[in-house]
């Protein structure tokens, strides 16, 4: 059941660090949570409970800032990407003028859904037991040996290989949770 009445008290400072992190202009990250606000009283019945009020209210958000990164290379893309087809330099080329503005669109999303996808993984990290973040850190992402992990943590291989399965289905029910099904 939704609280519109309280959003802002629970999540106005939540999703303000949201959008600051990702336009780094403060009118603007207030303007972009407050038609969130508005769209999510809007939508409240596309609301089915699957994800927190703060998570859907934050993906309705993540929507707006791409939309607003797309308005405005949109806008910079038709002024600067021309490209002349013809010997007449007065005439451009539509065609390959939109096909450059929309993966320039593109190549944005993807930063944007990057960068997102890195915190919400550094975020699922965070909420591992330390020693199963630690082992997990270890081996995947500086992709140090067993054997330096296992006297460094001083666990056996096997533990380690348990402790590495373990974290990596709790990180796969963190993003599946907060990410895929967002």
């Amino acid at each position: 059941m939704l609280k519109p009445d309280t959003w802002i008290e629970e999540y106005a400072d939540y999703l303000y660090h949201y959008a600051i992190v990702r336009l780094n202009d403060h009118d603007l990250a207030n303007d972009l949570i407050q038609e969130t606000f508005f769209s999510g009283l809007r939508s409240t019945k596309n609301f089915k409970g699957i994800a927190t009020e703060r998570t859907w209210l934050t993906s309705i958000l993540k929507r707006k800032i791409i939309d607003y990164y797309r308005q405005v290379n949109s806008e910079k893309g038709r002024s600067e990407v021309r490209i002349s087809l013809y010997e007449d330099t007065e005439q451009e080329s539509p065609l390959l003028e939109k096909q450059a503005l929309q993966n320039y669109e593109n190549e944005v999303e993807k930063k944007i859904e990057s960068a997102e996808l890195l915190r919400q993984i550094d975020d699922c990290i965070s909420r591992l037991p330390p020693k199963h973040a630690k082992a997990f850190h270890m081996k995947t992402i500086q992709e140090l040996e067993t054997e330096q992990i296992c006297k460094e943590l001083e666990i056996t291989p096997t533990h380690l290989r348990v402790m590495i399965h373990r974290a990596r289905v709790q990180l796969r029910k963190c993003l599946e949770k907060n990410w895929f099904n967002n």
